[in-house]
């Protein structure tokens, strides 16, 4: 059975304009036979961090020299690098504004033994997309590249053209990378921040599951400032500190003072009632913060950015 080649695209273009569907016009009038999946085009517009965060907790789950065309694009037509990167037998497309490289970060922080002669020798590789013969056109859209540029390469890769003819090697360390604040080890317990908000509400931070495997923990948040012009609600909802819980941590008064709740762990939502919150790893195997049967994040009104600190029982 013969086997097609795939493209995944993302995008936070919606689905209520055209622009989708003429993506998949230009891949289908260069390759016919290309498998297109669709992992959402749901993302906000022009937030790179939900983009990011989507594409590196989805390549993993298609085959090997899947193409994945990506489009959360707010310098579109401005001086920004298109690029590919390949990166364990996978392929990314799209602007190297950050959107990319969430994959990349254990790797870019190391030693990369980058090859410009071979490509079975470099865990990463990465091209600038500067040959338009393999653009839809060669004077592309300033305002529509997902179309003119990402479409028509990504199509082009899935049908077996090599990297060296859709672009030119550029060093993987001088890749846009977004700045968001590692999730940290401290006396304390684990410092980290919400990286991601998924459309249940749930709040996903960057600190990762395995960083609290076989122990029992709470997650802190932090206390918001206060509005000059406006007094806070207080959060019904939010779990304060109990006298045991205060007990329990009695040598970090600093560290309670300074959280606004404390929400306990479970293995799934339904560990606490309806209306309660959970601190969990999700399926993305990130510790998330969750309400069972309702929306944390417009119960704590919380945003992305907002520190969170992990709390190991004594």
């Amino acid at each position: 059975m013969k086997v097609h080649p795939i493209i995944t695209l993302l995008t936070d273009f919606g689905l209520k304009d055209i622009y989708v569907g003429v993506m998949k016009g230009v891949i289908n009038q260069i390759n016919p036979h290309i498998n297109i999946i669709d992992l959402t085009h749901e993302i906000p517009a022009q937030n790179i961090a939900a983009g990011r965060f989507s594409l590196m907790n989805a390549y993993s789950y298609f085959p090997e020299k899947t193409v994945h065309i990506a489009v959360v694009d707010p310098g579109v037509g401005t001086q920004r690098r298109a690029i590919i990167i390949h990166y364990k037998n996978h392929y990314f497309v799209g602007p190297d504004n950050g959107l990319l490289t969430g994959i990349l970060e254990p790797v870019l922080n190391s030693n990369i033994n980058h090859n410009s002669q071979g490509l079975e020798q470099s865990e990463i590789t990465a091209i600038e997309l500067n040959h338009p013969q393999y653009w839809r056109t060669n004077q592309p859209s300033t305002t529509f590249q997902g179309r003119d540029i990402f479409a028509a390469v990504g199509a082009h890769l899935a049908s077996g053209i090599s990297l060296e003819q859709l672009g030119t090697f550029i060093d993987p360390k001088t890749l846009v990378k977004l700045s968001l604040p590692p999730y940290q080890i401290t006396d304390f317990g684990i410092e980290g921040c919400i990286q991601y908000i998924d459309g249940f509400g749930n709040l996903v931070t960057n600190i990762p599951g395995k960083a609290v495997a076989g122990q029992k923990w709470y997650v802190g948040i932090n206390k918001q400032k206060k509005k000059k012009d406006k007094k806070p609600k207080k959060k019904k909802s939010a779990r304060k500190c109990s006298k045991k819980d205060k007990k329990r941590w009695q040598d970090q008064p600093q560290i309670l003072s300074d959280l606004s709740c404390l929400i306990p762990s479970g293995q799934t939502y339904g560990d606490v009632p309806s209306g309660q919150f959970i601190a969990l790893v999700g399926s993305h195997h990130w510790v998330e913060i969750a309400l069972n049967g309702g929306n944390a994040q417009q119960k704590l009104n919380l945003d992305c950015g907002t520190k969170v600190l992990v709390i190991r029982y004594p």
